[in-house]
């Protein structure tokens, strides 16, 4: 690993497995180099790593100061089962790669730790190295308040918290309706409640917390955090929103050139996106009707599909990418024929960034992931909220309620589908109603908000030129005098 020969304090951040913790973390790795002067390893985990991940990885245009380096696979052969979820996978591989963080942590002694909401089993490390630890949140500031609250709902609410008569009270903050806390904590009974638990108890041992979001888009989540007496009394770190930091560039491919192509010939705002994240799948008879929704509204649309599954709606979390059947074989019969005057179908995967900022895209049909949603809002493109899992229900309520960027489409009373006929009322909405025009004057507003946050001089800027911990020197200016910064970032949710 390089170190201290550049003349400049070193990074080094390990993300999880999973594109949407790889994507934030390489941008916070992006900006240390390019606008605080650090040199960063950019630490992989070994797993068997998706077409789409490894392009990323092996970009010809990551910064020169930004090197990647890879761990030796752990052996997880006789551990991870079919079965676990992907929290538990999650952490069981990061748990497993410990004895190579620390062989690298003692390599490179680090003057900072950063570890993120799957890594806090490497607090220890960083305490018997005498390292100051950090954490980078890259989920909403709403989970995080939320998951720094759940210690204290596990000590005194008994039996399920979806059973509860009323929503989760977050002190300080705005009240979280049952039905759409996340899936981690719907079953306390589960081992996937169990590892939330113990991580995200870890995290008052923070120096200080990075939130990957910004002030105009969470001001209640915020102010709730740093004003409240419940959280100061836990005490929890400080709290610095970095964000957004989202993905500023991708390689393109001959496909994805295809699809900008076609970009090209539509009318400014007039194409709806609909790609469901980094894991995202529908069973097969809801992308049957989210297709005949589609043709029904009579709107342009780039609509990605991936192998239906029935069992999991985050089917595809560790092998985004290399899904390549033919997407014909999922829609419903004539379907391409029918709409390829007005759409167009891509297998697998897009350069979600890309088609973003195209002047042509007027709408995203969204998972509610948290990259997905920062990216979005960035590119001032509203949402249709279609959330699958994780704290997702969350974030669609929040686009929905409190920002005014999304809306949602209604599932039938005892459906389990949303409809043909309710596809095509928010498409329609989004793409040509009053309300959609509404929507899209508020997210450009937010637009806006996130250019300027990010400006030398701005919030974001300057939170991330900050140490959290109180009496602590900040970070970045202090770490200009030091040979070595080792941070392991690993974040929630793409």
């Amino acid at each position: 690993m390089v170190g201290a020969e550049s003349g400049r304090p070193h990074v080094a951040l390990l993300p999880s497995p999973g594109m949407g913790h790889i994507i934030p973390l390489l941008e916070m790795a992006k900006r240390l180099v390019l606008h605080h002067g650090f040199h960063v390893s950019f630490i992989t985990i070994t797993t068997e790593a998706s077409a789409a991940q490894t392009q990323l990885l092996r970009s010809p245009n990551l910064p020169s100061g930004l090197h990647v380096v890879e761990l030796p696979p752990a052996d997880m052969s006789t551990i991870l089962h079919d079965d676990m979820t992907i929290v538990q996978r999650l952490c069981l591989i990061v748990q497993e790669s410990l004895p190579y963080i620390r062989s690298v942590l003692r390599e490179n002694p680090p003057q900072a730790l950063i570890v993120d909401i799957f890594c806090t089993d490497a607090f220890q490390i960083a305490k018997d190295l005498s390292i100051p630890a950090y954490s980078f949140f890259t989920a909403p500031t709403a989970l995080l308040a939320l998951s720094l609250y759940l210690p204290t709902m596990d000590r005194e609410i008994e039996g399920e918290y979806v059973d509860l008569p009323k929503p989760v009270q977050v002190p300080g903050c705005n009240a979280i309706r049952t039905e759409d806390l996340l899936d981690q904590v719907r079953n306390r009974k589960i081992e996937e409640y169990k590892w939330y638990l113990l991580s995200v108890s870890r995290l008052p041992m923070a120096v200080g917390i990075f939130v990957n979001t910004w002030e105009d888009l969470e001001p209640v989540w915020l102010r709730g955090l740093r004003e409240n007496s419940f959280f100061q009394q836990i005490p929890i770190p400080p709290v610095l929103p970095i964000g957004p930091l989202i993905k500023e560039d991708e390689p393109l491919t001959d496909f994805d050139n295809d699809c900008i192509e076609w970009l090209d010939k539509q009318p400014p705002d007039s194409v709806l996106f609909i790609t469901l994240g980094s894991g995202g799948t529908l069973t097969s008879t809801q992308l049957t009707e989210l297709a005949w929704g589609l043709e029904l509204s009579q709107q342009r649309f780039i609509l990605v599909v991936r192998t239906p599954s029935d069992a999991s709606a985050s089917g595809a979390f560790f092998n985004v990418g290399n899904n390549v059947m033919k997407a014909e074989a999922y829609l419903p019969q004539g379907f391409m024929e029918r709409t390829q005057e007005v759409g167009l179908v891509i297998p697998s995967w897009a350069p979600q960034v890309t088609v973003l900022r195209h002047p042509s895209t007027g709408g995203f049909l969204s998972h509610c992931g948290w990259n997905s949603t920062l990216e979005s809002i960035s590119h001032g493109v509203p949402m249709i909220a279609w959330p699958l899992y994780a704290e997702q229900r969350m974030n669609a309520t929040m686009l929905t309620e409190e920002v005014g960027v999304a809306v949602r489409p209604v599932v039938g009373e005892g459906k389990n589908v949303v409809g043909r006929e309710e596809i095509e009322r928010v498409v329609r909405l989004v793409m040509e109603g009053e309300e959609g025009k509404e929507m899209r004057r508020r997210v450009r507003e937010l637009q806006s908000s996130a250019l300027a946050t990010l400006k030398p001089g701005g919030p974001s800027f300057e939170a991330l030129s900050e140490v959290a911990g109180p009496g602590q020197p900040p970070l970045i200016s202090s770490l200009r005098h030091v040979p070595h910064l080792i941070c392991l970032l690993s974040l929630f949710i793409y």
